[in-house]
């Protein structure tokens, strides 16, 4: 096992980072490929996964073929390289990776380098000779977008077909972007734009392709056969579950100064996912949190310094994207986005730092139905622990405590704490924050991969606030905020609201130094090895129900735009399941139960007169029926209405939204929280409970 003093630290500062942290593509190392290194950090992955990982997994012909297909993905997520018999060639080692971890005779990633290699030498040629010469517009034909929806080429002609629809339809778009941009200029004296000619329009849009396509192929082309390796190692390691990850010495660099804070740039969390560049989570007080339009689950595809030309960044490593996406604070960095429900959108932040105190916990009141209804926003469970130390720093809890007791002093009739969004943070702060609404008892169970369990519990024996409570959250709600929002769930003691689940993020992970742990002296040679990020335990509700993949059902389920939207650990590749453990005494709250059958009855209600939500339940059918359809016209005609009805009903939402932009002013938040529906309907909630009978009150829910 892993010496547990050791780690100890390393474990809280993971618990801290953003949860939803994702396989980390290759970056190029300091050092060239060296096949006796390789050989030795095969070997120290071969020895650490299956003895410290939680799921015990056996590096087998199971694993090996998991690995193989992660790894394809890797290399070629949009089957836009890769022929069929390339993969026939390939096949052999679907079940050989874990016998060359095991016999150190690693062959797989430096076969798949030369192939790739020799695919992107042919498909740059392919390209340069396509956008030599016109494209045809008014000929009605298609291209699929969806890659999972395609298998790879089965010959060179058919793949070039491929490309020659990708092309066209990046060309086309540009065509049609400069015509826009014409015709929205065409009275603006100030921003006046000369007319082209359609042969103009189409020469100046394959220009800028060209340039795209060649800078890709540019960084594509420096890849080193170092990079595929770690590829290679990383596949291996997300066999495993998607937060285990082999971080090599450039990428725990990173990984460092993230972990210190030294966050710059636009203040979002970005992870690779099959070729594109995903926001994961939006930092609180960022320049993307104020800019308002950049949200989770985006996809980033291009970005573009200022009114410079976009730079594609499709298939990108993730290293490569963040520094053309980090900048100076007050440049500006348009990042072309493609949204959940497939709609493109162009997005001008202006970079800067992030502001601290947007970060921390805030709270205010509500008025609703003459009754006082107190609001506390948690973003994340943060702590300082370096000023703890000292009697120093800043944490959730105190912040909490302190809101809580200002809201007592006004006599609110009911609470609510908003956990959407929240990524999580420090157990500790879950655990006392939980404290502050039940008597005492146990908060979580987290158990090691050995079987061995902790109970983490409340033993204040005294409760801050005993009123009506609710609890918000959403699909991004995760970690910390799933413990918090599921003891009191469990005990209770408040009403959880929200889509249909949280994240589901019921692991913990820590960082194994190589260097450290290096099997002979004379091997100091390798060094810098880089680390092995691996998850190593699981949460577990008092209930004995893991947090993990499931995450938390609210009790009322309210209408969610991104419903629709595939997030979250039970659709990630890998991700632990979800299991029980034997449950652990607790005593549930028993100065009133709530009515949960009631509740939902009433919100129910509510909801389908609300024309907030009426309109958020059309929209959300609106981007299901976008995001699956994955076909996009090649003709000039259809895909100009297409551009022109997609304009239109982004239009139309921002108009009908009950919240626009959020404004560079602290206090718009709260102007903001006001108008926002669900906020509306867990005030609405907590009123029906105090308006309800007392005898409705005494009754057990259901």
């Amino acid at each position: 096992m892993l010496n547990q003093s050791k780690i100890f630290c390393t474990i809280l500062l993971i618990i801290l980072m953003v949860v939803f942290s994702g396989p980390i593509s290759a970056s190029t190392a300091t050092q060239e490929y060296n096949p006796s290194r390789a050989k030795l950090l095969g070997y120290m992955l071969k020895e650490s996964l299956p003895r410290h990982h939680y799921s015990h997994k056996k590096i087998d012909d199971k694993l090996s073929e998991d690995a193989f297909e992660l790894y394809l993905k890797s290399l070629d997520s949009q089957k836009r390289f890769l022929l069929k018999p390339d993969t026939v060639i390939l096949n052999p080692f679907r079940r050989q990776i874990d016998n060359e971890l095991k016999s150190g005779n690693i062959r797989f990633p430096l076969v798949t380098t030369q192939i790739i290699k020799d695919r992107l030498e042919a498909t740059e040629k392919i390209i340069e000779d396509l956008l030599s010469r016109d494209f045809d517009f008014t000929l009605k034909e298609s291209f699929e977008t969806d890659p999972d929806k395609l298998d790879f080429a089965s010959t060179e002609q058919e793949l070039k077909n491929r490309w020659r629809k990708l092309i066209k339809y990046q060309v086309l778009n540009r065509y049609l972007e400069l015509e826009e941009e014409e015709k929205a200029n065409k009275d603006n004296k100030e921003h006046s734009v000369k007319p082209r000619t359609p042969s103009e329009r189409q020469q100046e849009a394959r220009d800028k392709t060209l340039k795209s396509f060649r800078n890709l192929f540019s960084r594509l082309k420096k890849n080193t056969e170092q990079d595929y390796f770690n590829t290679y190692l990383n596949a291996v390691t997300r066999a495993f579950d998607p937060h285990t990850v082999y971080l090599p010495p450039k990428a725990k660099e990173d990984f460092d100064i993230s972990m210190r804070g030294s966050l710059e740039g636009i203040g979002a969390t970005l992870r690779e996912e099959d070729g594109y560049i995903k926001v994961v989570r939006i930092i609180p007080g960022s320049a993307a949190s104020r800019q308002g339009e950049l949200e989770a689950e985006d996809q980033i595809i291009k970005v573009a310094q200022g009114t410079d030309e976009p730079v594609d960044i499709v298939d990108m490593r993730l290293r490569d994207a963040v520094s053309l996406i980090r900048g100076k604070k007050g440049s500006e960095v348009r990042l072309t986005v493609k949204k959940p429900d497939a709609r493109i959108v162009v997005i001008p932040i202006i970079r800067d730092v992030v502001q601290i105190e947007e970060t921390f916990v805030k709270g205010t009141i509500f008025e609703e139905n003459k009754q006082k209804i107190g609001y506390i926003k948690i973003p994340s469970f943060y702590r300082d622990f370096a000023g703890s130390r000292k009697g120093k720093g800043r944490n959730a809890t105190d912040d909490v405590r302190a809101e809580l007791e200002k809201l007592k002093k006004e006599k609110i009739d009911g609470l609510i704490i908003d956990l959407r969004n929240d990524g999580g943070g420090a157990l500790t702060d879950a655990v006392k924050i939980a404290g502050f609404f039940i008597e005492e008892g146990p908060v979580v169970q987290v158990r090691d991969s050995s079987g061995s369990s902790r109970t983490h519990a409340d033993e204040s024996g005294t409760v801050l606030y005993d009123g009506p409570l609710a609890v918000m959250v959403n699909q991004f709600s995760a970690s910390s905020s799933e413990i918090l929002a599921a003891v009191l769930q469990d005990y209770g003691r408040a009403v959880i609201v929200g889509g249909n689940h949280t994240h589901g993020k019921g692991t913990v992970q820590a960082i194994i130094e190589l260097d450290r742990r290096l099997p002979f002296r004379n091997m100091a040679q390798y060094k810098p090895l880089g680390a092995l990020k691996i998850t190593i335990q699981k949460f577990y509700r008092v209930s004995g129900e893991s947090t993990q993949y499931r995450g938390i059902v609210p009790d009322i389920i309210l209408p969610d735009r991104l419903g629709h939207l595939k997030s979250g650990e039970q659709y990630s590749d890998h991700s632990l399941p979800w299991d029980t453990v034997e449950a652990i005494d607790y005593e549930k709250w028993d100065a009133f139960s709530l009515p949960i059958a009631k509740l939902q009855q009433l919100s129910k209600k509510r909801v389908a007169s609300n024309e907030d939500f009426q309109r958020i339940i059309e929209e959300a059918g609106r981007a299901r029926e976008r995001s699956e359809k994955t076909v996009r016209p090649l003709n000039i005609d259809a895909l100009r209405q297409e551009r022109a009805e997609t304009k239109q009903l982004a239009d139309e939402e921002e108009l009908s939204a009950p919240h626009g932009k959020k404004g560079d002013n602290p206090e718009d938040w709260i102007e903001q929280a006001k108008k926002d529906p669900y906020i509306s309907e867990t005030r609405h909630i907590l009123s029906d409970i105090n308006n309800l009978p007392s005898s409705s009150l005494a009754k057990s829910s259901e």
